[in-house]
């Protein structure tokens, strides 16, 4: 659908046009990027077969499938409405925000919905839950904005991976491993600062300064690279498969560095990487509650 249509018609016309507009908005390709680290929580954090279907786990699954992803893009399109007349992923892939009050309404809706996660999980989870929804708002929004400040934009990315952390913990009733936690946080790193390179020229157009604009394409790859490298061996100390997976991720952006692949097409590979990714992890994690 033309994102420029959606948009127009989620404001003038049906509800089913509206709906077609925030799913757009919502980037139905990254909705796994909140709701996959849930599930590989969940099932590293299971002991039982029964702990995967526990209604903690699937409310929290089923929050940030959807209603996180409307909200924390919602946040983003809403102050980066300036920035987006000069970025091209707005025309196909993407939607512009037109300023709505009704798919307002709905954005911050998402985010009170969220709320109610406070009430079904233990407290040892409310920190991750906390610096979540801190940070889905503040990496955008002012005062802080963090996506315009160059590092801060990278590391503030560990959003991601926060909601499978609430939900170790939720299930475990423990943190999950603090090497874990890093590994999956610097792979967060390294993912944002590679889905910047696209928006290079347009955020230099704008006068927006990131960790890409600063780096420039070539030294962007290294600094994933070094990030995604730091990220196999966090995860390889707490268990060496896990780092013989990740380290899929440096040798993939050396691989797009060297041969020249064009990095508008690359960038949209990592959902499925991503995703193969996170299934093995899972998949190891049930085979071990399987056989005790």
């Amino acid at each position: 659908m033309n994102t420029d249509m959606a948009t127009s018609s989620a404001t003038h016309g049906s509800l089913r046009d509206r709906l077609s507009y925030l799913l757009v908005l919502s980037r139905p390709r990254f909705w796994l990027y909140l709701a996959g680290p849930v599930i590989v929580g969940v099932a590293t954090a299971a002991t039982t077969l029964a702990d995967l279907f526990a209604p903690e786990a699937v409310v929290l699954f089923a929050y940030f499938l959807v209603p996180a992803n409307v909200f924390l893009y919602g946040v983003n399109d809403v102050f980066d409405v300036d920035v987006d007349e000069a970025n091209p992923k707005k025309d196909d892939r993407e939607a512009r925000w037109h300023g709505d009050p009704v798919n307002l309404a709905i954005v911050v809706g998402s985010g009170v919905l969220g709320l109610g996660l406070f009430a079904l999980t233990p407290q040892v989870a409310w920190p991750w839950l906390v610096a979540h929804f801190f940070l889905a708002v503040e990496y955008s929004a002012p005062p802080f904005r963090f996506k315009t400040t160059p590092f801060l934009d990278s590391v503030s990315n560990g959003l991601y991976i926060l909601p499978g952390v609430a939900a170790y913990a939720t299930i475990a009733g423990v943190n999950p491993p603090a090497l874990a936690i890093a590994g999956a946080w610097l792979w967060t790193m390294g993912m944002h600062t590679f889905s910047a390179i696209p928006d290079i020229d347009p955020d230099r157009e704008a006068g927006i300064r990131t960790t890409a604009t600063v780096l420039g394409e070539r030294w962007t790859y290294a600094y994933c690279a070094v990030t995604w490298g730091l990220a196999a061996v966090a995860f390889a100390l707490v268990d060496v498969r896990l780092g013989a997976l990740l380290a899929a991720y440096p040798l993939v952006v050396l691989g797009i560095a060297f041969s020249g692949v064009d990095v508008d097409e690359a960038y949209w590979w990592y959902p499925l990487l991503n995703t193969v990714v996170g299934m093995l992890i899972t998949f190891g994690a049930l085979w071990s509650i399987v056989n005790g």
